[in-house]
């Protein structure tokens, strides 16, 4: 039985002080989690706090990120914010001004919890020092999936690694009769596809086009490389797929009818969900760079620990902060979703981690060395959700607009960054 009661603090994070009256441990959960791979990876992280003596209660809201905030705001203006909720990047910090959150501080020292982080973690789950939010997982989001039977078919044995040969190979697949790149065409997928060309073109000029919203880097040449980039790869998708769910595409993936998907690293779960193995069905790895160096496009899901100023919550949370730093926990939830573990001393050798994660892992810690990690803007880890709307706008009416010229596009882009800015 936990016995712990918060006391409220000057900066208005909680911390855990004296004991509680016999609370029955309890923790109510918000996430965009409900289905697939990611509905099963929540569903195994609840079985664990259960295991641990808390009450799981896990309210999923389907939908991008902004869904599952619209939900979270009403609730914590309505006085009844969840026990914690999935929240990431730069929503950690801003959110955290909107209601009092519960300091992790002690229970991250107990456990030798930031020794097992990389700094890059810490940060974005800190605020004023304070550890109010853990990270569930890491996923590479430049991560680029070949349908095996599409490669089979224009014979060809790996993956492209630079944009050449990424250009190159998807001319001969169209040759072939494939269509070359599989794409749904919801916005956040628009905005992925421009991460990933401006990051493989130049991940200095992302960090400053992007992340620091730099004019001229903006309104610079490899932005502009990077939407006549963009332009080539929408004239190799299906316009009428637009408006669906990258997933819907799976099975033509696999019959050879595409040949390409650029996805984050939770494709590997939704892949291993549904019986397709790596090497024998599609191929795996970084998605195209010029770099001679390697880069490494991250997003990371984290939880947010809300004061509900119940005491069977606050036990509740203590349980489930408890579990989410855990190795157990760690292991878990990446195997199921195709994820990184957060903590960098889980042993990836094992069968139940796939080939891709291995090298994601293994990407990471060189990008780490080279000082080439950085930010995805469609997965609002560089930006919040308000300047990540402003810019998502431009890039997916240009995706789906082919009369927008990629020059057109650039300053559009360069403009609305200068209007949040």
């Amino acid at each position: 039985m936990i016995k712990s009661l918060p006391t409220l603090c000057l900066t208005g994070v909680l911390v855990f002080a004296s004991p509680l009256l016999n609370a029955e441990p309890r923790v109510t959960v918000i996430s965009q989690w409900a289905a697939g791979a990611e509905g099963d990876a929540m569903a195994a992280f609840g079985d664990l706090v259960t295991k641990s003596g808390a009450t799981w209660q896990h309210s999923p809201v389907p939908g991008f990120t902004t869904d599952m905030m619209n939900k979270l705001r009403a609730d914590i203006i309505a006085g009844k914010p969840p026990a914690a909720s999935q929240l990431k990047g730069p929503e950690i910090q801003a959110w955290s001004q909107i209601a009092p959150t519960v300091s992790m501080n002690d229970l991250v020292a107990a456990a030798g919890y930031e020794k097992v982080i990389s700094p890059e973690l810490a940060k974005l789950h800190m605020v004023k020092g304070q550890w109010v939010a853990l990270p569930l997982q890491v996923h590479r989001l430049n991560t680029l999936y070949a349908s095996k039977k599409a490669m089979d078919k224009i014979g060809a044995t790996s993956l492209p690694k630079t944009w050449d040969e990424f250009n190159a190979m998807a001319r001969k697949m169209q040759a072939a009769g494939i269509t070359p790149v599989a794409h749904g065409g919801l916005a956040w997928t628009d905005t992925l596809y421009f991460d990933l060309t401006l990051i493989g073109i130049s991940p200095d000029a992302y960090r400053s086009a992007v992340m620091n919203l730099d004019d001229k880097a903006l309104r610079g040449p490899e932005v502009l490389a990077a939407f006549k980039q963009l332009r080539q790869l929408t004239e190799w998708m299906n316009p009428a797929n637009a408006g669906q769910h990258w997933s819907t595409f799976i099975p033509q993936i696999m019959r050879g009818e595409y040949g390409f998907v650029m996805m984050g690293g939770w494709a590997s779960g939704v892949f291993k969900r549904g019986k397709f193995e790596e090497g024998k069905d599609y191929l795996c790895g970084p998605s195209p760079s010029n770099s001679p160096k390697p880069v490494f496009d991250l997003n990371a899901d984290g939880m947010i620990f809300w004061d509900t100023k119940n005491a069977d919550l606050l036990a509740g949370q203590k349980i489930t902060a408890q579990v989410a730093m855990g190795k157990d926990f760690n292991r878990i939830f990446s195997q199921i979703q195709g994820s990184i573990p957060a903590r960098t001393d889980i042993d990836l050798s094992d069968v139940a981690f796939q080939p891709c994660q291995r090298d994601a892992s293994k990407n990471l810690a060189e990008a780490i060395a080279a000082n080439q990690v950085v930010l995805s803007l469609s997965q609002n880890m560089a930006h919040n959700n308000t300047i990540t709307a402003a810019l998502r706008d431009v890039l997916t009416e240009f995706v789906h607009n082919k009369s927008i010229t990629p020059e057109a596009a650039q300053k559009r882009l360069a403009d609305a960054a200068a209007s949040v800015r």
